[in-house]
């Protein structure tokens, strides 16, 4: 085959390829062909324009389904670029690392359309306070927590995280935060160390403002802080979602959960331009509900026998759910944060986060609905429709209905 292949072969080959790839993880690799197609024609999409609510649709959005022929491509040829999907301007994903995950990046969002989401008023200290019929083991003691290293992620729509990494005392592994705004910042990273120069907090990212070639300082400048001081508090607590590890659900598109979908949903939710307050997804390194992935994989093969999420973990001797939040409590108290709102659908990880003493408080409970459930893209599958029915059924998680289309 000659090195330089044509455009209609190279379209082929990627719809060959993308035919393997779920498509709820990547978008459409034959839009993209399209898409240069339409670059050679003169006809280049305004990336402004753009529709991005369901990146992960097998079909380029058009006004009229008359538009439409079987292999899901536009017929017509009039319509003005901007109706395209998002998917056909970009370059063709990656298998190792696909260019979008389920089902969206963050900040993707139109922000004149969206508002932050709604949440249910709740309080842990009375017994109807809307955070759960059981009362999860908590520790007596905190355990111990440094975050080492942070850095600056920027994201392929343009909005920007910091990923935080901490240790601690009570395991080897290393436990993340991701950061969504400028104003959270970690005590125990800012913290000096003996014997430290400015190139090493630099390095180690405890400095503040932007990093730049030639900086040589970690403090902030006077026009930095002079931005600081005038950028609008925020009025209420930042959005927080407890995450645990899913390599399953997040990396090699697993349908029998919805953890890579409520990953990237709670990512795109506190990069909303909307969200003032900024959020923090705490990713804990807990596999499987905290039996590993080993333990995990066997569980799937017994759910394929007949059992439900909760019973191939009994069998496998396990609890049904193994996790501890002890470590999501003291990253948060080292991100200074004393009240947030919560990203979850399982009222019990209300208590469980706050503490032994409530160091931290949860002000709201915000519902993770499902976004097949809400008629925004997403992905359905007979797996992951009984793995949400036995959460709801068996361990008490709750969907703030009203947020459902009508």
């Amino acid at each position: 085959m000659p090195v330089s292949e044509s455009g209609s072969q190279r379209g082929a080959d990627f719809s060959q390829e993308d035919s393997q790839l779920p498509s709820f993880y990547s978008p459409r690799t034959k839009a993209t062909a399209d898409a240069e197609a339409d670059r050679r024609n003169g006809s280049v999409a305004d990336l402004s324009t753009l529709s991005l609510s369901n990146p992960g649709s097998n079909r380029r959005i058009v006004p009229s389904k008359d538009a439409d022929n079987d292999d899901g491509a536009s017929t017509d040829t009039s319509r003005p670029p901007s109706s395209l999907q998002i998917g056909a301007s970009l370059p063709p994903p990656s298998l190792l690392s696909p260019a979008f995950t389920p089902p969206s990046t963050p900040g993707s969002a139109t922000p004149s359309v969206e508002k932050e989401p709604r949440g249910v008023p709740v309080d842990s200290s009375k017994p109807t306070g809307g955070c759960g019929r059981n009362k999860p083991k908590l520790l007596e003691t905190l355990p111990h927590v440094e975050c080492i290293v942070r850095a600056r992620i920027p994201t392929t729509t343009g909005a920007e995280m910091f990923l935080h990494l901490y240790t601690n005392n009570v395991d080897n592994k290393e436990h993340l935060a991701i950061v969504f705004g400028g104003k959270i910042r970690s005590r125990s990273l800012d913290a000096p160390r003996p014997g430290e120069t400015e190139m090493d907090r630099l390095v180690r990212g405890a400095y503040t403002g932007r990093l730049f070639p030639g900086r040589t300082t970690s403090s902030v400048n006077n026009n930095d802080a002079q931005q600081e001081k005038e950028e609008e508090e925020p009025t209420q607590p930042p959005l927080v979602r407890i995450h645990s590890e899913c390599y399953t659900g997040e990396t090699v598109w697993s349908a029998r959960c919805d953890c890579g979908e409520q990953l990237d949903e709670a990512a795109r939710l506190m990069s909303l331009p909307s969200n003032k307050a900024g959020g923090i997804i705490i990713y804990l390194r807990q596999e499987g509900r905290g039996i590993g992935l080993g333990e995990k994989l066997k569980a799937y093969n017994l759910q394929d026998l007949g059992s439900d999420t909760v019973e191939a973990n009994l069998l496998l001797r396990h609890p049904a759910d193994a996790r501890s939040y002890g470590l999501a409590t003291a990253m948060l108290m080292d991100l200074g944060q004393k009240e947030i709102r919560l990203l979850t659908n399982n009222p019990d990880k209300i208590r469980a986060v706050e503490g032994p003493n409530r160091e931290i408080v949860v002000t709201e409970r915000v519902a993770m609905v499902p976004l097949s459930w809400k008629g925004r893209g997403g992905f359905r599958a007979p797996e992951v429709e009984g793995y949400l029915k036995t959460k709801i059924e068996k361990m008490g998680h709750m969907l703030d209905m009203a947020s459902l289309p009508s």
